[in-house]
């Protein structure tokens, strides 16, 4: 993506609160705010314009993130009808300044950001079939556009749910792999702007420490990545399927370890140098 500058503006001095985004030389606008200010959000003169918009929160049948992404020709009297859906606890919804987005473009856009969400794989769509919408070629590459600076500005609203998973991009180039090694078996991956990506072939131990019952969170990790098939038994050892981005070295090391484990130091470049050592140069 292009270079570009966000405006985001806080209407209460709170981030987490009523807030606008918008980009540098893009004509479309997002707004943004938590449930409990439903009708702040709504009371903004955007809300009567169209366009596209994400409820988030977390599914109450798996604990994941969740999230339901419409359109409407006026947001406002659209969004007033999820009120009875009690997952979600954040809104956020973009139109264009210009007020040129017809309804066959804002379907275009839902369609498009539901299959980015399926892609993706990072929350639970509530709602998996966009309306979708033919264009001309040239209407088609003006949505493009906009979904592109869409995406753009998402993850700095808190959205992330449409950012790639790691599996569908590769290591940056130059990047300097790391490795978690124990009892000869070998985890290999690299920094990511979220934490750490360990690379598909990588190895853990298959049985947990027993300090490990102490502190349940690892074991309740490793069992969440077996169930969704990230990691796979093979013969004494687990395997991971697929890439798979951890938010901390220390988690990443603790699946690998079958425990705590303090990623700074479990985790090493191929000059044996720990991570605690590099960030110390």
């Amino acid at each position: 993506m292009a270079s570009a500058t966000i405006k985001i503006f806080l209407a209460h001095g709170d981030p987490k609160r009523l807030r606008t985004a918008e980009l540098s030389n893009w004509t479309g606008k997002a707004v943004a705010g938590p449930r409990s200010e439903f009708d702040s959000v709504l009371a903004r003169e955007e809300s009567t314009n169209s366009g596209v918009y994400f409820l988030t929160g977390n599914d109450p049948e798996s604990g994941k993130t969740a999230v339901y992404i419409g359109e409407a020709e006026s947001i406002k009297d659209r969004v007033k009808s999820h009120l009875e859906k009690d997952f979600w606890n954040h809104i956020v919804f973009f139109i264009s300044k210009d007020e040129n987005l017809t309804k066959a473009h804002i379907r275009y856009l839902e369609g498009q950001l539901i299959e980015h969400a399926k892609k993706a794989g990072r929350a639970v769509l509530k709602n998996n079939q966009g309306s979708g919408s033919k264009l001309p070629e040239s209407d088609r590459e003006d949505m493009e556009v906009f979904l592109e600076k869409m995406l753009q500005l998402l993850p700095a609203l808190g959205i992330e749910i449409l950012v790639p998973a790691i599996s569908e991009t590769a290591a940056p180039k130059n990047t300097d792999l790391l490795s978690c090694e124990i009892k000869g078996l070998k985890a290999t991956g690299y920094l990511t702007p979220n934490g750490i990506a360990v690379l598909k072939g990588s190895q853990a131990v298959l049985a947990v420490r027993e300090s490990s019952h102490k502190y349940p969170w690892a074991i309740s990790l490793r069992d969440r990545l077996t169930e969704d098939g990230s990691l796979v038994v093979d013969g004494d050892k687990l395997v991971f399927a697929k890439d798979v981005e951890f938010s901390s070295p220390s988690a990443a090391a603790a699946v690998v370890h079958g425990g705590q484990a303090n990623g700074l130091t479990a985790w090493k470049n191929k000059h044996g140098k720990s991570l605690k050592e590099l960030e110390a140069e």
